[in-house]
């Protein structure tokens, strides 16, 4: 008969392995989301550069360096990959302050609602960086465009 208790120790060790295991899916998965997420950033800059070029030729023509069209597309990427992850934690925690009582009483599982730690921090600003970093792709491309190229007129 004590052969077959349950030994909480044991359980719970399971229990919290198997917990590790499904938060390190859910860091993968919120991973791939957000390389998803910066890679269609770079495809919309992208495509919009081309669609841009008369544009940077007007900028080009009233006296602007390439240094400065490349610098306005750093500033644009850096801008939406932070209004991206800020909007991202602003929706967050609205939906933990909305869900937090009905999974708590459905489920009994009690989500605190805590501030940013450390470590999700230098994430965030890991992930803003990424978004700077890959905005200048389109920035280089629209730092070597010429200004006699976005003046011809295609057809």
């Amino acid at each position: 008969e004590p052969l077959l208790a349950i030994l909480p120790g044991a359980a719970l060790q399971e229990l919290w392995s198997l917990m590790g295991t499904a938060e390190i899916a859910l860091s993968l998965i919120s991973a791939f989301v957000v390389v998803s997420g910066l890679l269609g950033m770079l495809t919309m800059l992208l495509a919009s550069l081309s669609e841009r070029r008369r544009e940077m030729a007007i900028l080009r023509s009233v006296g602007a360096q390439p240094a400065h069209i490349f610098g306005l597309f750093l500033f644009e990427s850096t801008i939406l990959t932070t209004i991206g992850t800020l909007s991202g934690l602003v929706l967050l925690f609205a939906m933990l302050i909305i869900f937090q009582p009905i999974i708590n009483s459905q489920f009994g599982v009690f989500i605190s609602l805590s501030i940013i730690t450390m470590r999700e921090f230098y994430i965030i600003i890991l992930i803003i960086l990424t978004g700077t970093i890959i905005g200048t792709v389109p920035a280089y491309q629209a730092y070597r465009q010429s200004l006699i190229d976005g003046m011809t007129v295609r057809s």
